[in-house]
């Protein structure tokens, strides 16, 4: 090995060998880095040929990497964090916030807040660009930690170590009924009055299904209560009459046409809040933070700013 030249090993390389191992699938890696299956291959067989290493354990169903290749990827990962924490230290000198920005938003807010969240944003930063991705909050957050995402917008608390938070806004639920439910007519509705088998909560791995539980004062939902994919189909669901659930305030904005469908009762301190989340680690951590005061001055209409304590997580 001690007659290896660095000049042989090159940052990409190792990001071909780093997306392989994160798909465990050349071609799915290919296209996540914008090159052709057979270009990808092949480097990764220079760099085996290199290093002296076969990286990987290849079948026509199964890619995985070797004893030898994980650990050897596993340094590549710190290799790619330390250059791109040098590329954006560099950056921060003349203003963090410009160029790309890998922007992760839990599903249950993106199509509600970002529509209005971008024309700001726009006007406001005009030297960045963003590349936006929404998902569950456990899938944003490790592509958070592993450098696949630059912030994330997330209900608060968030668990794991090496994040920094900042609260931004204080969002309502409502409860939401098919038309006629006899609850829908109780002048003072309470969390508890909501918990029952009619209840209905999204999948799990959605933070917002645990803030229904936890709302309603449960941990667990009852086995024959329905299960929804996404906060639309949860709508749909309501609307179609097989129960009642919380709403967050932000997802009600164009639903005029389900008025004879659903009705909306106002939870009076049911709310979850919104913060952005990123790694202690980023360089462009003080810009984050400004960013996140920015946003707290313009929080979108029926919220409202949230309390700038520390997040309180684990991580930070």
């Amino acid at each position: 090995m001690s007659s290896v030249h660095l000049s042989g090993l090159s940052l990409r390389d190792i990001e071909y060998v780093v997306a392989v191992d994160d798909l465990r699938n050349f071609s799915r890696a290919a296209e996540r880095c914008g090159v052709s299956q057979g270009g990808l291959s092949e480097q990764v067989r220079k760099l085996e040929a290199l290093l002296g290493v076969v990286l990987f354990e290849r079948s026509r169903r199964h890619v995985a990497p070797t004893p030898d290749g994980a650990r050897l990827i596993s340094m590549g990962r710190d290799v790619l964090t330390a250059a791109r924490a040098m590329i954006e230290a560099a950056r921060a000198q003349t203003g963090p916030l410009q160029g790309l920005l890998r922007m992760g938003v839990i599903a249950t807010l993106g199509p509600y807040y970002v529509p209005d969240l971008l024309p700001l944003l726009r006007r406001t930063y005009p030297e960045l660009r963003l590349q936006l991705t929404d998902s569950l909050t456990g899938t944003m957050l490790d592509a958070l930690r592993h450098d696949r995402l630059d912030m994330v917008f997330a209900a608060l608390p968030v668990r794991g170590e090496g994040f920094a938070c900042a609260p931004l806004f204080d969002e309502p639920f409502v409860a939401a009924f098919p038309a006629g439910h006899p609850l829908a007519r109780c002048g003072r509705l309470t969390m508890a009055d909501l918990n029952g088998p009619d209840l209905l909560l999204l999948e799990d791995g959605h933070c917002l299904r645990d803030q229904a539980l936890s709302l309603c004062g449960t941990t667990s939902p009852q086995t024959q209560q329905r299960l929804a994919t996404s906060l639309e189909m949860l709508w749909h669901m309501i609307g179609a009459g097989e129960g009642h659930s919380l709403i967050p305030r932000l997802a009600l904005r164009h639903r005029g046409a389900w008025q004879d469908l659903i009705t909306l009762t106002p939870l009076p301190g049911a709310s979850r809040t919104i913060g952005l989340v990123w790694r202690a680690s980023d360089p462009r951590g003080a810009a984050f933070a400004d960013f996140a005061r920015f946003l707290r001055e313009n929080v979108p209409d029926g919220c409202m700013p949230a309390s700038t304590v520390p997040c309180g997580n684990d991580g930070t």
